[in-house]
């Protein structure tokens, strides 16, 4: 009997795909999902979130239950979620919630005519809640007064030398956070070579120690749940509504201490190339309630104020010698 040719390399088939659970959800409404959802990206390049060319989104998460990815693609009326993991039903129960059903933006009134605008042509933006205050709050410490790509890059490189391969078919692109002993175990030197101070470092540990006990605050309304975030040392207002706008879906959580923001609000609301946070909380004054959702919408309508300077530089990166 003759000896069978070897099967050509081009023909080998391909792994099966473990298919993971499934859920299918349709929103009451107009719902733009990379909008609501885009606050979570920490960059371009984020390990934890990924958009496809097509408009799949793919993000992957450390839940209660565990590491989990979840898979968003379809159109907006019936979307279709699949997920991974030991967390994937976590997710899936999540998924409304994440995709701003409990945000209700029936309770805003435009006051200016540029938030009118943007309301108006972006009626799918909805305030995503994750539920998962600790994985809001590590990436949030690593922006503490640094460039937005320096923090971005702090996170890229910590999720990939210390998070674990994304449950399902991204393991090889994508990364999970560690958990809390998997934070606790990052060396001295790793946090340096991230561009990451012995500050922010120190929060970020102090922050995982609490672990569940931080999640737990997803239970209590925002203002209580900030009010004891800041008791933390190194958590600020700033710090504490960049979390809760994205574990709470908080409305009302703007953002003050922040370099560009006042500015971007009064050059849009004003034409002032410069303002403080006092002079933005006083032009968002009447959004009460809602600051955080006219923010976002001045942000989506609005051009930045000219600059009158250079960029600020971001700090050069670390190497090993």
């Amino acid at each position: 009997m003759p000896t069978p040719l070897p099967r050509p390399a081009g023909d080998v088939p391909a792994p099966r795909q473990e298919r993971g659970r499934v859920r299918t959800w349709s929103p009451q409404g107009p719902l733009d999902v990379r909008r609501t959802l885009l606050p979570l990206r920490r960059g371009p390049a984020d390990p934890a979130f990924r958009i496809d060319a097509d408009g799949t989104v793919w993000r992957a998460s450390r839940t209660p239950a565990g590491a989990g990815t979840l898979r968003l693609r379809g159109s907006a009326a019936a979307l279709e979620a699949e997920a991974w993991g030991p967390g994937a039903e976590w997710l899936l129960d999540g998924l409304p919630a994440l995709l701003g059903a409990d945000d209700d933006p029936s309770a805003f009134t435009p006051r200016h005519r540029i938030v009118h605008t943007a309301h108006r042509r972006h009626p799918g933006l909805r305030l995503t809640r994750t539920g998962l205050v600790l994985e809001a709050l590590i990436p949030s410490v690593l922006e503490q007064k640094v460039t937005t790509a320096e923090a971005y890059r702090a996170w890229r490189l910590l999720l990939f030398q210390h998070g674990e391969p994304a449950p399902g078919p991204r393991a090889d692109r994508m990364r999970v956070m560690p958990d809390a002993h998997g934070w606790a175990r990052v060396p001295s030197w790793d946090w340096h070579c991230a561009g990451v101070d012995d500050k922010r470092a120190s929060t970020v540990m102090r922050a995982v120690r609490l672990g569940a006990r931080l999640d737990a605050l997803t239970a209590l309304s925002a203002e209580e749940a900030g009010a004891r975030m800041q008791s933390l040392p190194g958590i600020g207002p700033w710090t504490a509504a960049e979390t809760l706008q994205r574990s709470h879906g908080a409305a009302d959580a703007v953002t003050v201490g922040d370099l560009h923001l006042p500015h971007h609000i009064g050059y849009a609301l004003t034409g002032a190339r410069r303002s403080d946070d006092a002079t933005m909380l006083d032009l968002l004054a009447p959004y009460a309630g809602q600051r955080h959702r006219a923010a976002r919408l001045i942000l989506l309508a609005a051009p930045s104020p000219p600059r009158r300077g250079p960029r600020l530089a971001p700090n050069p990166p670390t190497r090993h010698s």
